[in-house]
């Protein structure tokens, strides 16, 4: 009989710091002792959810008492501590430090000793094992460490469905490179093997996940917070996103990175195949947790003259719309859009339809909200079955 993956669950409905603390300290109980894992004297990079500018109690991000607890369970053990992530955007100093003071995480640095990371560099590695990224350049820090965590916040995404403790190590793909990735494999299917390839290439010890506050609809910075109550940690992190998505009502296949890992031979999407440590996993339910609409619908051939494509992708593929009055002109939309598709006009974006790719970084990095996703009346009908 295969040996089943564990992952352990604690319920955690306040970001109480004694209250977190004890479930950090319970979750590594759950998966053998912190000791089996970390040596003391370890450096220790806690690789955070830190998308972009967001107060803590937004929910795009991971929460300062959550780093803080898991951060001084580590240094209280003997570790070292380096926190640290490559946001959306230009990867330098000066964004990092703007990050860190608004996720709250600075405070939480000087409180606990760990060290905020501020190397911007990137390197090359070869990745034998993926798929498609065979070699890819991710940060330096993550070269400077002896093991990593990843720290995830659980949160819906517009276009990969779930962003959880795999996704989460696309931010050890430094600033605008991760725009490269999207621009060269726009569709959903190959991107997420390219998640799961910086994933394999990451190599985790650990993963945790803040799900005490998540986000719900249109994530992973626009949506609204919703309580989850959960704190989840694993060894693999994709078993970890099994989970997760199970808990918020979501099918595990219909999350891409997690049917690129059944594909792949790496878990079986299936809860059952997991022992999971800790509270049962029905305690946690969401049913009505809100998901956002992704699916597209592919009936464009080849032979098709392009004005027929074209009217047929106008019918049924999403698009991104910019709300101009809530739009503060900030630029952040035109500096991360990977196909360079947006332009300013009197200070307002205005993107060119024809060439937008649909990855909706534009949505995920606005600051104000000030784009949504729009889903044609003819793409809403056709997934509905």
């Amino acid at each position: 009989m295969t040996k089943k993956e564990k992952v352990s669950l604690i319920q955690c409905r306040t970001y109480d710091y004694n209250v977190v603390k004890e479930s950090i300290l319970q979750s590594f109980e759950h998966l053998g002792g912190i000791e089996k894992y970390i040596d003391k004297g370890d450096k220790v990079l806690l690789k955070l959810n830190l998308l972009m500018k967001k107060k803590p109690e937004e929910a795009a991000t991971t929460h300062p008492i959550f780093t803080k607890a898991l951060a001084e369970v580590l240094i209280q053990y003997g570790a070292t501590v380096i926190i640290g992530d490559s946001p959306g955007g230009p990867f330098t100093e000066r964004m990092l430090k703007g990050v860190y003071r608004v996720c709250g995480i600075n405070k939480i640095a000087e409180e606990t000793g760990a060290i905020l990371n501020y190397n911007t560099n990137g390197v090359v590695v070869s990745n034998p094992d993926a798929k498609y990224l065979k070699s890819l350049t991710v940060t330096e820090m993550i070269q400077e460490v002896d093991k990593v965590i990843s720290v995830s916040k659980l949160k819906t995404h517009g276009l990969a469905v779930f962003t959880g403790a795999v996704k989460n190590m696309f931010g050890i793909v430094p600033g605008l490179i991760k725009a490269e990735y999207h621009l060269t494999m726009p569709e959903i299917e190959e991107f997420s093997d390219a998640l799961v390839d910086i994933c394999l290439c990451g190599k985790p010890t650990l993963s945790f996940m803040d799900g005490i506050v998540g986000m719900e609809g249109h994530g992973p910075s626009a949506g609204d917070p919703r309580e989850v109550g959960a704190v989840i940690a694993s060894t693999s992190p994709y078993h970890l996103d099994v989970v997760a998505t199970s808990i918020i009502n979501l099918k595990p296949s219909d999350v891409p990175t997690i049917k690129r890992c059944m594909e792949r031979g790496i878990c079986s999407g299936k809860v059952e195949d997991i022992e999971i440590i800790g509270e049962e996993i029905n305690k946690f339910l969401i049913k009505d947790f809100v998901i956002p609409e992704t699916r597209t619908i592919k009936l464009v051939k080849d032979w098709m003259p392009p004005f027929v494509k074209s009217a047929i992708d106008n019918l049924t593929r999403p698009r991104p719309v910019f709300n101009h009055k809530d739009c503060i002109g900030c630029r952040d939309c035109e500096e991360a859009c990977p196909p360079k598709v947006i332009a300013m006009k009197d200070h307002r974006p205005i993107v060119r339809l024809d060439d937008c790719i649909r990855c909706f970084c534009c949505q995920e990095l606005c600051p104000k909200k000030a784009v949504e996703v729009h889903r044609p009346w003819m793409l809403r009908q056709m997934t509905k079955f």
